[in-house]
């Protein structure tokens, strides 16, 4: 493992904690999928827990980040209650969006999450307007825009990293590079390298192993300390790897992907094994008090969802609210 800028275990074990507990959440999604309990598809971010992580603990309450229909990771690195989450995949009113959002659309302004996004790349403007809206009030708030390597064929993704570039915005682009772009591998649809499109802007870009929580957060805490001052923004790609399909109902994988593929990533780079690994051997933490966390984890979660599945459903009157347009007004 890395090094990183913390010294102090207790943010060691906090990283560790914050990776179980998204493994953990992903686990219990998946179930609630496969047992047709829960509407609609999700889609899996177990494997790519250090980069939410290694990112997330490099920010404040009130910097920004703005997901992905893969956004679960991100939600609970943010500060994301179990119940609170599970409900809204439930539809439950209880859920961070009352039940109206989803999987792909969860919100947490709370922490400062603002939100998922179903339409790839569909996230990039939120992102940078919510750095343009730091500079321009002087809050020395910073956002990170979470991407897939898919999304880098958006053009969007062209216009505001040139509209960033040239005001210096306190925004940094994270593009979780899992190798596949839904089912076509990266290197078919991504034609040169994906840094050097951002460096093509003049945006300082960097790579990094995203399975190694200490060297994302190590990166992470250096460029957003750089962008408070204004010295952004800045490019990340994070070499990572999704377990799941491409979503939950992607189970017959082998047409695109090798299942000895997905064994070695499990066995030979799982972010969380690794770095459990480090902390036994650093003497931070015993494997005993590490499975404690994990038991810890996997009960709240269960509370959680039992919680959720006998929470109450929105009522029928709020169809038409919480939408941009009133519909009565609308139709009259």
């Amino acid at each position: 493992m890395s090094p990183a800028k913390q010294t102090n275990s207790e943010d060691y074990l906090r990283m560790y904690r914050q990776m179980v507990r998204i493994r953990t959440f992903e686990d219990n999604a998946n179930q609630l999928y496969l047992s047709a309990k829960m509407p609609g598809l999700t889609h899996m971010y177990s494997g790519e827990e250090a980069v939410a992580v290694g990112i997330c603990e490099a920010l404040t309450v009130t910097d920004k980040i703005t997901s992905t229909h893969r956004g679960h990771g991100h939600c609970v690195a943010k500060g994301a209650d179990f119940k609170e989450m599970f409900c809204e995949l439930l539809g439950k009113e209880e859920g961070y969006c009352r039940g109206k959002g989803g999987s792909m659309h969860i919100a947490d302004q709370s922490n400062g999450n603002l939100g998922a996004n179903a339409i790839v790349g569909g996230s990039m403007g939120i992102a940078t307007g919510a750095a343009f809206t730091a500079k321009l009030l002087g809050t020395e708030d910073v956002t990170v825009c979470f991407f897939g390597d898919g999304a880098t064929a958006q053009g969007l993704m062209y216009e505001v990293m040139n509209m960033a570039a040239l005001w210096r915005l306190p925004v940094i682009y994270a593009c979780e590079n899992n190798g596949y772009s839904e089912y076509t591998r990266t290197d078919e649809i991504a034609a040169g390298s994906i840094l050097a499109r951002a460096e093509a802007f003049g945006i300082e870009a960097h790579q990094v192993d995203g399975q190694d929580v200490l060297a994302v957060n190590d990166l992470a805490q250096k460029l957003v300390a750089r962008a408070r001052t204004g010295d952004g923004p800045f490019f990340i790609e994070l070499m990572t790897y999704r377990y799941h399909g491409h979503h939950v109902g992607d189970i017959n994988r082998d047409y695109y992907r090798s299942r000895a593929e997905e064994k070695d990533w499990k066995e030979n780079r799982d972010p969380i094994i690794r770095f459990r690994s480090w902390l036994v051997a650093e003497g931070i933490a015993s494997d005993d008090a590490l499975e404690a966390v994990n038991a810890e984890i996997r009960a709240e979660a269960a509370d959680a969802v039992d919680y959720a599945l006998n929470a109450k459903y929105p009522d029928v009157s709020e169809v038409d609210m919480h939408v941009f347009t009133d519909v009565r007004h609308a139709l009259a």
